[in-house]
């Protein structure tokens, strides 16, 4: 495949990659013919556009239309237009002659995997439980579900499949998921979150750009943000954090209060932007069971892989030094890690263990269990919230919306539901299923009676009993006083 060449010259190259500091001595000479050619008519036919471009650092560096969406004949998505060679989709690669270095660690981050997915558990519910193959389209003619083209994929990304003449396939475009697979073999979207065609530094730094994605049941970092002392402190004072401001480090330029992309982006006294976002996160909480950045890196062959979650949790706490003290926080990432080792040992791993020696017993397609649901929801929604509820102080979501949901779900849900299945196999006539089931019933009495859940049985120590009842009498007390 063809690299679309490079097209604009070192001095424009120095200013993108090197910053704005020089911006008024580092520009392209003039806006390009070409460029002028297309401002002919999209000048009237796009104003919107145009006038967004108009604003842009873009404009002002004299980077055009053709300069972004130049293409070479014979590429996957090139097509001919008023005699130019153009492409619709501006990809990292397009990025990359100018903003190497972004699109390198872009490129070795989680978010321009995200496309991965397609396939995965997820995508299957979107796919199969929920969808049907009813979207057919010249490039999916075995048909595509609406629910998942409209929903997973736009987040995560499509592949996008060119059509004749460099036309879309409107089963993949329009769409600017952070992991887009382009025709260009590249992943990614750089406008996922530098939307096009203004590319506002304030509008890409404003928490409320990651809220595209980063919402709902199964990952509500916006909404625990909001709930925050961090985001409470934005709403007071987001008119004063200077976030149009070229250059924006914490505890220099502002103070009042970070964003999203203060702490898992932007720079600090000691550290440089960065566009991996995963280089200040110490857990990966995507799994049933949080697992290391390094070591998920390592799973999908991300230079990541060679980089602890030791140093990337001092790359964090270099970012909360800005604003607080080292007590406060190592005290916070104590607190983070208790809460994620008592979802694991009370819940994920027990649940687990239990679900593969249920497997034997439930009907093989995915997803047509009661059983499914009840566990998927347990640590793919209510267990997720727990943990990115406290990764980031939202202690709403990480009690009442995460751990009592959890409990709630692993109690009056999954362990009746286990007996269920234990009963109804055990009284059935297949000796497999027998031993299967068995071997199950073992295993949830031996959970039931472990520590962390004997209350269930009435079991409960005797003398962390006594404490408890005393502790009740003293509650009631106080406030009958009252």
């Amino acid at each position: 495949m063809q690299l679309r060449v490079p097209i604009l010259g070192g001095w424009i190259f120095s200013f993108l990659v090197v910053g704005p500091l020089f911006a008024e001595s580092l520009l392209l000479p003039a806006i390009s013919d070409a460029t002028k050619e297309c401002l002919k008519c999209h000048q009237a036919s796009d104003p919107g556009i145009y006038q967004q471009w108009g604003e842009s650092r873009h404009f002002r560096a004299n980077v055009g239309c053709y300069e972004c969406h130049k293409a070479i004949k014979g590429e996957p998505d090139a097509f001919e237009h008023f005699g130019q060679w153009i492409a619709t989709i501006v990809s990292p690669k397009d990025c990359g002659q100018c903003h190497s270095h972004e699109v390198a660690e872009f490129s070795g981050s989680h978010h321009s995997k995200a496309a991965r997915i397609l396939g995965s558990l997820d995508n299957r519910l979107a796919e199969v439980v929920e969808g049907n193959s009813g979207f057919k389209t010249e490039g999916f003619p075995h048909g595509n579900s609406a629910s998942a083209v409209s929903g997973c994929w736009q987040c995560h990304g499509s592949v996008i499949k060119v059509l004749d003449e460099g036309k879309l396939d409107p089963a993949t475009w329009p769409n600017t998921g952070i992991g887009r697979i382009n025709p260009d073999g590249s992943e990614g979207s750089c406008t996922a979150c530098h939307m096009r065609h203004q590319f506002s530094t304030e509008q890409a730094r404003n928490p409320d750009n990651c809220g595209k994605c980063h919402m709902g049941p199964d990952h509500p970092q916006k909404e625990i943000y909001y709930e925050s002392k961090h985001g409470i402190a934005f709403l007071a004072n987001k008119e004063k954090l200077n976030m149009a401001r070229p250059k924006w480090v914490v505890g220099e330029d502002y103070f009042l209060a970070p964003t999203c992309a203060t702490c898992h982006m932007s720079a600090t006294k000691d550290q440089p932007v960065t566009h991996d976002v995963g280089m200040r996160i110490s857990w990966n909480n995507r799994p049933a069971v949080s697992i290391r950045p390094e070591v998920s890196d390592g799973q999908m062959g991300l230079p990541g892989k060679n980089v602890s979650w030791e140093k990337r949790r001092d790359n964090m706490k270099n970012v909360c030094q800005s604003c607080h003290n080292n007590q406060w926080i190592d005290n916070f990432y104590t607190q983070y890690d208790a809460l994620l080792d008592l979802y694991h040992e009370k819940f994920a791993k027990p649940g687990l263990e239990l679900m593969t020696l249920a497997k034997p017993l439930l009907r093989p397609a995915e997803f047509s269990n009661k059983l499914d649901f009840t566990w998927y929801e347990l640590w793919h929604h209510e267990g997720r919230r727990a943990r990115h509820g406290v990764s980031m102080m939202g202690p709403d979501y990480t009690h009442w919306h995460g751990m009592y949901e959890v409990a709630k779900k692993f109690y009056a849900e999954f362990i009746p539901e286990l007996q269920r299945l234990v009963e109804e196999s055990k009284a059935s006539k297949d000796p497999t299923k027998i031993g299967a089931a068995t071997k199950l019933e073992e295993k949830l009495q031996f959970v039931l009676d472990s520590e962390n859940h004997r209350w269930y049985e009435n079991k409960m120590d005797p003398a962390e009993a006594e404490r408890r009842k005393k502790a009740a009498e003293e509650f009631n007390a106080r406030y009958k006083a009252n």
